[in-house]
């Protein structure tokens, strides 16, 4: 039996196949759409997610069962000793504390190592990968979900919005704002810190709401990020709910931005999507996880 494995959430963005080809597992998330229970990427593809999304479907989040989760815990430990779960940040769901609970019962605990390190998206994406580097380097899970959580506060991310219908859905801001917002072309830049999503600028135009992530970022790389950037630990990532194409040329403007930087770049996990809506763009940085 192998001695550590990852198993995460469909929140990364981490596809049933792509995690078939890591060698991990991932939870898919449940959405209702219109009544109807769906799974991201299992029942639900993404391409029937926007679709459904633009046509003005009620689209709706929620937790997995206890059973779904302990489900693929199993699965996992019927392959490895112990293993790492890396779900979306406790302060985006309560699906991380009921895991943390779940995992303390008999048959979990010193098995199961739940990690709360404030990620979703692309920079959950990057704390898997960050945990699959240390399962080769020999670590336990145990020193893994600390070494995670160590750097919680060592992640940004912005991301703009292109339309301003599915932050009112969401009861972000009132429909007056909304109607006003989309007549004087207001692309709002939200900004992702640890669990909580807030509006960081509002731009006019979208071209705008770029130029100001890229500025933003530049300046959080140039101060708060300065001494991982010496050190050649900053991981630069990117997010869309845009089109191939669209996202293609988003992550060529952050590499001509940042000349020099690889660019990790992934559709933006369908939780954050239903919020944000189609052809949201975003960028961040994450830290490469101190060794103990």
């Amino acid at each position: 039996m192998k001695k550590v494995g990852v198993v995460t959430d469909s929140h990364s963005g981490i596809t049933q196949k792509q995690a078939r080809e890591m060698g991990i597992l991932v939870l898919p998330m449940p959405f209702s759409i219109n009544g109807k229970d769906y799974l991201e990427d299992v029942t639900l593809s993404r391409t029937s997610f926007f679709k459904r999304l633009v046509e003005g479907a009620e689209v709706n989040t929620s937790q997995p069962s206890p059973a779904d989760v302990t489900g693929i815990w199993n699965k996992a430990l019927a392959e490895f000793e112990e293993i790492v779960y890396i779900p979306i940040s406790s302060g985006l769901s309560g699906s991380c504390m009921t895991a943390m609970a779940l995992s303390g019962g008999k048959s979990y605990q010193n098995r199961v190592f739940v990690v709360d390190n404030g990620r979703v998206s692309t920079p959950m994406r990057r704390s898997v990968m960050d945990a699959m580097e240390m399962v080769q380097e020999g670590y336990g899970a145990a020193q893994i979900k600390q070494m995670l959580e160590a750097t919680k506060a060592r992640m940004q991310i912005y991301v703009a919005v292109d339309t301003l219908e599915y932050l009112r859905k969401g009861g972000r801001i009132s429909r007056t704002t909304a109607a006003i917002g989309t007549v004087m072309n207001i692309k709002p830049v939200l900004k992702f810190d640890i669990g909580s999503l807030e509006t960081y600028k509002k731009c006019r135009g979208f071209g705008l709401a770029k130029k100001a992530m890229i500025e933003a970022m530049r300046y959080d790389l140039e101060t708060a990020f300065a001494e991982e950037m010496a050190r050649g630990e900053v991981y630069l990532l990117a997010a869309s709910s845009a089109s191939d194409e669209v996202t293609a040329a988003w992550v060529r403007e952050i590499e001509a931005a940042f000349p020099g930087m690889e660019v990790l770049c992934d559709n933006l996990a369908l939780g954050i999507s239903c919020h944000i809506g189609p052809n949201g763009l975003g960028i961040g940085c994450s830290c490469r996880p101190k060794r103990i």
